[in-house]
């Protein structure tokens, strides 16, 4: 059974390099809620995978599971049961997302028992921001960043994940319809340099928290 509690609980999504970890932060300095942000760099396969994406795809992905399930707990425990909110920079739902995309079916199979038992009683978040942009944007945005890493990122597969991320939203709007998503288009908005397109982002996530409380 899923974990309850009443703090707002916001999280914001999208494919690698769109600006969730900006725009997470930004939102939570605004509401001054606490921020959960994802671990990346502490993965030792990561870089690996990038370059092999076969062979270094399950490590990568219990990875980020066991620690994504680490902070959520922890997160219930300190911060959301006692009614403090939370804006995070990730939904960990999104990791069967990316599992199923990179993922051999034998891993897949073994991943995902695990993962159902490891999400199964998780809190969800109330409220999704997802922010997503054109390829060349976030292609852009991740030469800008400059994670080593990150260099040899195949485009189409940053290509495939972006499409497979629309039609996970679309998905998980139909599963949840109780929590609200709130779409961004990466491409049109600068909320880093331009205060009225994050004033425009504040204006929508409250409108979505507001008609979230009234479907409680």
């Amino acid at each position: 059974m899923t974990k309850q509690f009443d703090a707002p609980f916001i999280a914001v999504e999208g494919p690698i390099g769109v600006g969730k970890t900006s725009l997470a932060a930004k939102l939570s300095s605004h509401y001054r809620f606490h921020l959960l942000e994802e671990i990346v760099d502490e993965n030792p396969f990561l870089s690996k995978f990038y370059e092999d994406i076969d062979e270094w795809s399950f490590q990568t992905e219990m990875f980020f599971l066991c620690n994504r399930f680490k902070q959520l707990e922890d997160l219930y425990d300190n911060q959301l049961k006692d009614g403090y909110g939370v804006i995070s920079d990730y939904h960990i739902f999104k990791n069967h997302l990316f599992a199923k995309q990179t993922l051999k079916e034998a891993h897949l199979a073994k991943y995902e028992r695990i993962y159902n038992i490891l999400t199964g009683d998780l809190p969800r978040p109330n409220v999704i921001l997802y922010l997503n942009a054109s390829l060349d944007t976030l292609l852009e945005r991740i030469n800008r960043r400059g994670r080593e890493m990150e260099k040899s990122i195949d485009p189409a597969y940053l290509q495939q994940l972006s499409s497979d991320y629309d039609q996970f939203m679309r998905d998980h709007q139909h599963v949840y319809p109780e929590i609200p998503i709130v779409s961004l288009n990466g491409d049109k908005l600068d909320f880093v340099e331009n205060p009225h397109d994050f004033n425009r982002i504040i204006d929508q996530l409250d409108e979505a928290m507001s008609r979230k409380r009234t479907l409680l």
